[in-house]
């Protein structure tokens, strides 16, 4: 039996290039009766950028936990009757049959990935996770990956609810949710047994910490205080290192991400742009022009005409 993902693409009355999909009620009983995917399985799951007015109150409560990923802005939650606040490069999860509120900050506004999930294994991932856990980049972190994992678990549903599509999306949920439970072992497993994949460089470092905050708005003062030199010396270093200025290095880096998931999905143009971290679409369509002689609605057609 097959079943159409019903995505919600909320471009009128929520977030421009929001992405969710909320499970029917009979897929979720399927995923429940599965020998397999009954351990731990998803119920909902989007992605909301820049989500100005985002706010939510349950009184009445659910028999999921709530995964919220800030990844950029912020916002702030309540459970328990305790507040917290939730900034970039943290996560929590909220625990099942509870009532709780959260929301974005209304002058910085969060970016956030989320998931509703349940099961026998859910209450292990879940454990302390109540409070603000930090993910914090550094030259070790695989945060990039991570965002992946979950494009990959999202794709997959949207695709269909077959048993097996169901069955790799609640595997890939296990990873997921491990690489943030069991953070310092995600990160090592990369490294072990191997030599490291990234050096420690001032340059290799700087160019990691992109990609690691490809979604958020880096300026080049942010970039120097990382490395600890002042703006104009890291600006020299590294033109003279990769031949091109850091935040010109940055949109290449941008616009090779949005050329992925121009041709490896069909994201739209909207969603694509704050996955770069880009909320101005037209801003987004005249740099990708500048960069590949052509807009990305232009590039995805000759991508899709060509491997036919």
């Amino acid at each position: 039996m097959y079943f159409c993902a019903q995505i919600k693409n909320f471009m009128r009355e929520g977030f421009s290039g929001e992405r969710s999909i909320v499970l029917p009620k009979m897929v979720v009983d399927m995923e429940e009766a599965d020998p397999l995917t009954s351990s731990l399985y998803i119920t909902d799951i989007g992605y909301y950028p820049t989500a100005h007015t985002h706010y939510v109150r349950r009184d009445k409560t659910i028999d999921q936990h709530v995964l919220i990923y800030c990844v950029n802005g912020s916002g702030f939650y309540e459970v328990g009757g305790q507040h917290y606040d939730l900034h970039a490069n943290e996560y929590c999860i909220l625990p099942a049959n509870q009532p709780h509120q959260y929301g974005a900050s209304k002058d910085d506004a969060w970016t956030i990935y989320w998931i509703h999930f349940k099961g026998p294994h859910a209450d292990m991932y879940a454990q302390g996770a109540g409070q603000p856990q930090r993910i914090a980049p550094n030259i070790n972190s695989r945060i990039s990956e991570r965002n992946n994992i979950f494009e990959e678990i999202f794709f997959t549903i949207a695709d269909g609810y077959s048993r097996e599509s169901l069955r790799y999306a609640s595997s890939c949920l296990h990873y997921y949710l491990a690489s943030m439970r069991y953070l310092q072992q995600f990160r090592g497993a990369k490294h072990k047994g191997q030599q490291a994949e990234y050096t420690s460089s001032t340059i290799d470092a700087t160019i990691h910490y992109m990609k690691e905050n490809m979604e958020k708005t880096i300026t080049l003062r942010q970039l120097a205080n990382y490395t600890g030199y002042s703006p104009s010396y890291f600006s020299m270093l590294f033109k003279q290192q990769t031949g091109s200025s850091p935040l010109v290095y940055l949109n290449l880096l941008r616009i090779q991400a949005a050329c992925y998931w121009l041709e490896q999905t069909d994201m739209k143009i909207n969603q694509i742009c704050h996955k770069v971290g880009i909320d101005d679409q037209y801003y987004f369509s005249r740099l990708f022009h500048q960069n590949m002689g052509m807009s990305p609605k232009e590039w995805r057609r000759q991508q899709n005409t060509s491997s036919k």
